[in-house]
């Protein structure tokens, strides 16, 4: 019996991207099991891959993502089973935010409940202007409890719990107003602006954005004085790299860096 087409689709579409589609289009790219351990899997091999330095992360069809798989969810409704979903999406969120490599949303059509948490999740978010976002699993009787850890950590506290009482669609250009996404572009162009954001972001040294994401995440759970000893302790280490050395004499000799990832 012929398999079907895979679930999770890898690109490279340019040097140092690494484009991850999730390819459920009929399911709306619902996040059953075994695509977000498929993508668990992609991002572990994006992080191992030096010559990967931005991830993207996409979806096929209409819609980017529509959440979880509620049929497989009903199909076992077992204390046991809900348990290691929500620890399995929990864990991949996680190590989309852990990642050492800047991970980007590309959204089109619908990004809802765990697919609004997945896009909340990325460090950042390029959306067309039709995309939708919403947290509604309050409509079925299910409050979005694990997509609010990832909202809450992206958008002011009384918009996100706006959008988990409600349950409402919120449209791109709103969602950027509210921190959500970072750029709103005509759909035509989605793809383009998304590579090219990637490839900005690919010619930096990848040694320093590692440092840089870890210590962006970290610092933000900090009171401030402990946060502002974190990053001066991090500042320091970086400035002791190859690569801050390097970036520094080029900017005095106004030429290009050539980064070592040291």
């Amino acid at each position: 019996m012929p398999s079907g087409p895979p679930i999770l689709l890898t690109d490279h579409p340019a040097e140092g991207v690494a484009w991850l589609t999730l390819n459920r289009p009929d399911a709306r790219n619902a996040l059953s099991s075994a695509l977000m351990a498929a993508l668990a899997d992609a991002l572990a091999a994006a992080a191992a891959d030096a010559a990967v330095r931005v991830v993207v992360i996409a979806g096929a069809g209409p819609a980017f993502c529509a959440g979880h798989d509620l049929r497989e969810v009903r199909a076992d409704p077992s204390e046991a089973s809900m348990r290691a979903l929500f620890a399995q999406c929990s864990a991949l969120m996680t190590r989309i935010m852990r990642l050492g490599k800047p991970v980007i949303a590309r959204v089109h059509g619908v990004a809802t409940a765990a697919g609004c948490q997945l896009v909340a999740s990325c460090d950042l978010a390029v959306a067309a202007e039709t995309a939708l976002f919403a947290t509604p699993g309050v409509n079925i009787g299910l409050f979005c409890s694990t997509p609010m850890v990832a909202l809450s950590r992206a958008v002011g506290r009384k918009a996100a719990m706006e959008m988990l009482l409600t349950g409402d669609l919120v449209a791109a250009v709103r969602a950027r107003e509210l921190g959500l996404i970072n750029r709103v572009v005509p759909e035509v162009a989605l793809d383009g602006a998304v590579l090219a954001l990637a490839l900005q972001i690919a010619a930096k040294s990848p040694l320093t954005l590692a440092i840089g994401k870890e210590a962006f995440y970290r610092q933000a759970e900090m009171g401030l004085d402990e946060a502002y000893a974190y990053a001066s302790e991090v500042m320091t280490r970086n400035m002791m790299t190859n690569d801050a050395r390097e970036g520094i004499d080029a900017f005095i000799d106004k030429r290009a860096a050539s980064w070592s990832g040291t």
